[in-house]
């Protein structure tokens, strides 16, 4: 376990990367599912996915599945940055689009809405 592992290394931006599009596929798949329980919490549910999803490969890593020298806990904090990126770029979107369509705009006295 964590043998020759370093912070910054290819394979840690690969599982930065990694996360944050699992992290955002399943946030949008899950923002337009019909069911509204699952919309209001796409974000959570997009980043559960994402986090089951590094914990499989980190464990798959482990068992030897995949050649690589184990699990690493470096992994596993580039995949927590990975969803945290994401979250916090879904978040922002979410709240500029609440005020975006919460706002009117006017220009010389026509409105926009």
């Amino acid at each position: 376990m964590e043998r020759g592992d370093k912070w910054l290394a290819r394979d840690k931006f690969e599982h930065v990367l990694f996360c944050f599009s699992i992290t955002i596929i399943f946030s949008l798949l899950a923002f337009r599912t019909r069911y509204p329980f699952l919309r209001r919490r796409s974000i959570w549910f997009g980043s559960v996915v994402s986090l089951a999803a590094g914990t499989a490969k980190e464990v798959a890593d482990e068992l030897g599945f995949f050649m690589s020298a184990g699990a690493s806990a470096k992994d596993a904090v580039a995949d927590l940055l990975g969803i945290v990126l994401a979250v916090l770029l879904l978040s922002l979107t979410k709240s500029l689009s609440v005020i975006k369509s919460d706002q009117k705009v006017q220009i010389q006295g026509l409105e926009i809405v």
